[in-house]
């Protein structure tokens, strides 16, 4: 790819082996080139391009981007009016939708109706009963160690972005109820009172999921959405390049969609309503023609378990042909269901060949994962909010780094005598007061990723599940085919806050795993055991009574192992057997045999590349020495 020069890569400094621990550029420092923010691919797990032979893509919020918030208040007017034709109280259509309040990666707690933002394990960084934020005194009460397990039926996950609306319409119906004069919060805080009527939080839940699936699969969401594509959905001419790209490196594409056929494509043939094709003096193409497959109403996660019958599609009516497809898959041809057994199978393809990029942390990217080791690409448009508030509020960033150095600093010269202690006070409120006011920047629930320094549940899944991930697809249109994503370093403690250049030394390690030389060990071992001469009665007659009673065990070994009868081996001094151990310690490794990136493999190895090498040069040369 050829960069305008607005669009070349930005350096960032890294410290030399040699070099100072500090970021800044300078003597001792190399520089890496990394691409514009908003064009970034950020990697968890190093990935090669040249080795993915499919590329699979994801449609909803994917391919197909929503525009925020108008699409979220849609779905949100609907719900509301869905709950009401139920019997909810007509006031709850005053109910406005506030796009800084709801984040992806919540968990709703049923029983208290709770919104809690957890880290990976479940402890609990903020926590919302309807509009009120909780103080910790208050989650204590309710949540013992401030703890929440992963319990399914108590605990549900507001993943996608389609569950934006619905997570705050829990916020709204929950302060309504516990709020409004005419209803009593329960004793058990479990929901609330309207004369004889009991209404509990968990029902309220039941009832706001029932209406959004009825709204996705029967309501007027996918109608109103087709009516104003312009209001709703994004549109960006470079989608056609990208895809068309991809097909020219070689790789082959596929479309799993759990949306219907029919609005499926109406979707796509808005994207794609170009006056060109994949290249400014093509003309226009039909969308299918950039796809080898397209499989609609999958029904993800269940695909990538037992899936259901593979069936094919009648593009002109959107009815599905009687009987099980049994294949092979046709270009420009549809095909509903199925699972990913079946489905591989029929385009050939193997685990890590597929790279599958979809927005769905659950059922696009942790199944397809942990289920098909299939690669994987997270798609999170809310990067574009988490990188504009990483760089314009960096001076927050660093009045924490500050922050940390004078507390630091308070405590640089004391040690377990110091009878005196610092007042930190001061410090601490102010690391607090930065840090909420580095959270409210993203928004009233905070980062997507963090709540402070501590990663959220959500981040937790990103960096376990998704190899890659970015803020659009179109982002791979900045980089070559043949790239090499490589993921950084993820440093511990230990690591990140003790510089390279700074000596460490023990004068008696607890656990030595540094083997001396063989010569050193031979050494020490003779120098251990003292000469024969030096032997007194008692040690001698000790070694002989050993001897003797060596003799039958000697025999034993012999028949157990197979070999001949003594008179025919060298002799043995002492009680050791005459026969050799195979093997008396490991050998290091002389090639590279340590798992270092997920996209490694035995072609890549020294001992491959030497082989070939030396192939190269002709066979009279004889085989490249393996090296250390």
């Amino acid at each position: 790819m050829y960069y305008p020069t607005a669009d070349l890569p930005s350096p960032q400094t890294f410290p030399t082996a040699g070099g100072g621990g500090g970021m800044a550029a300078g003597e001792g420092h190399v520089k890496k080139y990394y691409r514009k923010a908003e064009h970034r691919i950020f990697v968890n797990r190093s990935m090669h391009l040249e080795n993915i032979k499919f590329y699979g893509f994801d449609m909803d919020y994917t391919i197909a981007e929503y525009k925020s918030p108008q699409y979220e208040q849609l779905g949100f007017d609907l719900v509301k009016e869905r709950l009401v034709s139920l019997g909810y109280p007509a006031e709850i259509r005053q109910f406005e939708y506030d796009p800084s309040f709801p984040v992806r990666g919540l968990w709703f707690d049923s029983l208290y109706g709770n919104l809690l933002k957890v880290d990976a394990y479940g402890n609990i960084l903020v926590c919302v009963h309807g509009f009120e934020f909780l103080k910790h005194h208050q989650v204590y009460e309710l949540y013992p160690n401030k703890f929440l397990q992963l319990d399914e039926s108590r605990v549900y996950v507001l993943n996608t972005l389609f569950n934006l609306p619905e997570t705050y319409l829990f916020a709204c119906l929950v302060d309504f109820f516990t709020h409004s004069p005419q209803y009593a919060e329960q004793v058990d805080r479990t929901g609330v009172k309207y004369g004889e009527l009991f209404m509990s939080f968990k029902s309220i839940f039941q009832d706001v999921r029932g209406a959004v699936d009825w709204v996705h699969i029967y309501g007027d969401l996918k109608k109103k959405t087709l009516e104003n594509l312009d209001e709703y959905v994004k549109k960006d001419e470079r989608l056609p390049m990208v895809l068309s790209r991809i097909r020219e490196s070689g790789a082959k594409l596929f479309l799993l969609t759990n949306s219907d056929y029919m609005f499926t494509d109406r979707i796509m043939t808005f994207l794609f309503d170009f006056p060109h094709g994949g290249k400014p003096d093509e003309p226009h193409r039909d969308w299918k023609t950039y796809f080898d497959t397209i499989v609609v109403d999958a029904r993800k996660p269940l695909f990538f378990g037992e899936g259901t019958i593979l069936r094919q599609v009648d593009t002109s009516t959107g009815a599905l042909k009687v009987g099980t497809h049994m294949g092979p898959l046709q270009a420009n041809q549809v095909y509903s269901g199925g699972s990913c057994d079946v489905f591989t199978k029929l385009i050939g393809a193997k685990g890590k060949d597929v790279l599958y990029i979809g927005d769905h942390i659950f059922g696009d990217i942790l199944k397809s994962k942990k289920i098909r080791g299939w690669r994987t690409f997270l798609i999170v448009p809310e990067l574009v909010q988490e990188l504009h508030v990483w760089t314009d509020k960096c001076q927050l960033f660093a009045q924490l780094q500050q922050l940390d150095v004078r507390l630091g600093d308070l405590y640089k010269n004391l040690d377990s005598s110091a009878k005196e202690k610092p007042d930190i006070r001061s410090v601490r409120t102010a690391i607090r007061d930065v840090t909420h006011k580095m959270d409210l920047a993203y928004g009233m629930m905070g980062s997507l990723f963090r709540s402070g320094s501590r990663q959220t549940f959500f981040a937790g899944q990103v960096v376990r599940y998704a190899d890659l991930y970015a803020a659009t697809i179109l982002n791979l249109m900045y980089y070559p085919f043949s790239y090499m994503f490589r993921a950084p370093a993820m440093l511990l403690p230990h690591e990140s806050t003790v510089a390279h250049e700074q000596r460490f030394t023990l004068d008696a390690p607890m656990i030595q795993r540094t083997r001396p030389p063989r010569a050193e060990l031979q050494l020490s071992a003779a120098a251990a055991a003292p000469p024969p001469h030096e032997l007194d009665d008692e040690e001698e007659g000790a070694e002989g009574d050993a001897d003797a009673r060596g003799d039958e065990s000697k025999e034993v070994g012999r028949l157990l192992l197979g070999t001949p009868q003594p008179s025919s081996l060298p002799s043995a001094t002492g009680s050791e057997l005459s026969v050799s151990v195979p093997h008396t310690r490991p050998e290091t490794p002389r090639s590279v045999t340590h798992t270092h990136d997920e996209d490694y493999s035995d072609e890549d190895s020294d001992d491959q590349k030497r082989t070939k090498g030396g192939e190269a040069r002709g066979a009279g040369d004889g085989p490249a020495s393996a090296q250390a």
